[in-house]
């Protein structure tokens, strides 16, 4: 049985891999320099981009599905900051992907595509941060869990017309 809501289920597994991707890559670029693996070994950093590719997909996807439910209780400008860094986040997933694949070609070419993978994946890492810092904003600070608990209408301070007081007890 698959998780109600699945978005949330789906969304860590893309930031995982944006945060390992780098220090992989970092690590492979000198295991590759110092002859300990073949350069055909970038295949697995290839690999896994192409996995946070797919997995950023399937968050998004889940993510824009279960929008106009956490609509009712989440401000609608707070829910589109989120999606468009998500997009964000999965085109630069893209190029990140493109460019790893350039570090698969032979020689100096493949080297040049290793670095240029590697600071990619540092670009897509700082992307799924500022994803990430939205979606738990989006939890946390403005109440989107609310959806999904009880009442539909149970509101967030972030919820248009709603208002609500400190409670320190």
């Amino acid at each position: 049985m698959l998780p109600d809501p699945l978005h949330p289920a789906m969304v860590h597994l893309p930031i995982a891999l944006a945060i390992l991707i780098p220090g992989f890559a970092i690590l492979g670029i000198w295991l590759i320099y110092k002859e300990f693996l073949p350069p055909r070994s970038w295949s697995l950093i290839v690999l896994l981009q192409a996995l946070l590719v797919g997995f950023g997909w399937l968050a998004l996807e889940t993510g824009e599905e279960q929008a106009e439910r956490v609509e009712r209780v989440v401000a609608e400008q707070h829910i589109e900051e989120h999606e468009e860094a998500a997009e964000r986040f999965l085109i630069l997933a893209g190029i990140g992907l493109l460019i790893n694949a350039a570090g698969l070609l032979p020689r100096r070419n493949g080297s040049m595509g290793r670095v240029a993978g590697t600071l990619a994946s540092i670009a897509v890492l700082a992307a799924g941060v500022s994803v990430g810092r939205l979606g738990g904003e989006l939890v946390y600070k403005h109440g989107a869990a609310n959806a999904y608990i009880g009442d539909a209408g149970t509101a967030s301070p972030s919820s248009p017309g709603r208002h609500f007081e400190d409670d320190d007890d």
